[in-house]
């Protein structure tokens, strides 16, 4: 089995789809069960669909599922900045950088892919 070629966003997504995990499962020992399912479903979702595009049948499939990982990272944000925000909330100032910091590889990889 021939090893896996370095992928920065496939990397970058599934060590974030990780920490997302780690950070739903103290938002559930708080009892925040909503926030931690909405978070974990987009969170996780963004590296599902990079995932998903690294065997796309098409130039445009492939556009179009980077898309669909850039809403989840949108939605992850949103997420993320409601519990910063919030009192009694643990601290995500680390995951909420490296969503934004997806978002910006996931744009520049849609824009070059488009040329």
């Amino acid at each position: 089995m021939e090893p896996r070629k370095e992928n920065l966003i496939v990397d970058l997504s599934f060590k974030f789809s990780l920490e997302v995990i780690e950070y739903t499962e103290l938002l559930e020992s708080k009892k925040r069960f909503n926030m931690a399912n909405q978070l974990f479903r987009s969170g996780t979702g963004i590296g599902a669909n990079v995932r998903e595009a690294q065997n796309a049948e098409s130039k445009a499939d492939f556009i179009h599922k980077l898309k669909i990982a850039a809403k989840e990272a949108e939605e992850t944000e949103y997420w993320l900045l409601l519990c910063k925000l919030s009192k009694s909330y643990p601290e995500c100032d680390s995951l909420l950088s490296q969503a934004q910091s997806l978002l910006r590889v996931l744009g520049k990889i849609i824009s070059s892919s488009r040329r």
